[in-house]
């Protein structure tokens, strides 16, 4: 069903995605912190919270579409999530526009920037993997590549989790 436009409801639905969006960069900034310092319980526990927030900023986001696609007049022949932001609010009162269109470029920075950020966290943990599984290759040469569980079983070489016993 389509919804009818709500101009105060727009601006709570982008402020919250907004304020969702700042929880979201905090808590991934500390997921990062907890990698970099090797605190795996911390590392779980905030890759819960990153998840369970970006749920919520999947449904929040739903309900933003939902809401703006009734600005979408019947000659457009696409639907909202394919027409810019500016095009949806084109016809809305000036004051009504730009209130929304600096939500909205708000929202869109602070997503550029965590995207960037999430990038350059990801490049880090491909090259820590890359290093841990040269460094294996390096130490145990006869495994050829393989790495196997306590019982002796092969085991994928993809490194999510793994653990050296140092004990000899």
């Amino acid at each position: 069903m389509k919804e009818l436009w709500n101009f105060n409801r727009a601006v709570n639905i982008l402020s919250s995605e907004l304020d969702l969006l700042r929880k979201i960069s905090e808590a991934q900034n500390s997921v990062r912190q907890a990698a970099m310092n090797r605190e795996w319980t911390d590392f779980d526990e905030k890759t819960i919270e990153v998840n369970r927030l970006g749920g919520e900023f999947t449904v929040l986001d739903q309900e933003r579409a939902d809401l703006f696609s009734c600005l979408n007049d019947g000659s457009r022949r696409r639907t909202a999530e394919d027409l810019p932001f500016t095009s949806l609010i084109e016809g809305l009162p000036e004051d009504e526009r730009k209130e929304l269109l600096a939500l909205y470029r708000v929202l869109r920075l602070e997503t550029h920037k965590m995207k960037a950020l999430n990038e350059t966290f990801l490049a880090y943990l491909n090259d820590a993997k890359i290093l841990a599984s040269a460094y294996i290759s390096t130490v145990c040469p006869s495994r050829g590549g393989k790495l196997y569980t306590n019982k002796g079983k092969t085991i994928s070489p993809d490194l999510r989790s793994i653990v050296i016993n140092n004990h000899f």
